[in-house]
């Protein structure tokens, strides 16, 4: 089959049919949950559409494939911080802990490029596996770095609410008048 020639800064278009069925409009394949993956790991951007509807479905898709990743091998979410991110749905913190949890994604994603970038200069002992090992000897180093900088994040955010109040009594000097209630009419 000919693949279509995608025009330059459009995302990839993948349509979801009735049928559960997922078809890639640019090679004219359907294609399954373990393709989309692929294209995830590849970095190419890409957008799940309803064939009927138009609706996204791109956020749902990546729900799937993570329910999968989780349901087998090691799961990257423990049952504990799960139900953490499930409280923040409704609260009034939930825009908030969204935009936390991506720059500190974002963070922890620059330094493993960073440490992948160095690992280049290793030679002939940058092997997938020379690497895993190395890693595998690091990893109380890095769960213990990324633990004091989570620490120094919350003791930001404590001092920056600590603050925030602070300035709230900043203003009682001045004549303002609070609102009166209204009575509520019996």
């Amino acid at each position: 089959m000919v693949a279509r020639s995608k025009r330059v800064g459009e995302d990839r278009l993948i349509k979801k049919y009735p049928n559960r069925r997922l078809y890639d409009t640019q090679t004219s394949t359907y294609v399954t949950l373990s393709d989309i993956k692929g294209l995830v790991m590849g970095g190419e951007p890409f957008k799940v559409v309803d064939a009927k509807t138009e609706d996204d479905l791109t956020r749902n898709i990546l729900l799937q494939i993570i329910l999968e990743e989780e349901a087998c091998g090691s799961p990257v979410f423990s049952t504990q911080m799960l139900s953490q991110i499930i409280r923040f749905y409704g609260n009034s913190m939930q825009g908030l802990m969204g935009n936390y949890l991506e720059k500190t994604m974002q963070s922890f994603v620059d330094i493993h490029h960073k440490l992948g970038d160095q690992s280049k200069g290793m030679g002939a002992g940058s092997s997938p596996e020379a690497w895993a090992q190395m890693l595998n000897l690091q990893n109380p180093l890095m769960q213990g770095l990324m633990g004091n900088y989570m620490d120094q994040s919350k003791d930001l955010f404590v001092k920056m609410q600590e603050q925030m109040q602070g300035s709230q009594n900043l203003f009682t000097g001045f004549p303002f008048t609070q609102p009166a209630a209204k009575e509520e009419k019996e």
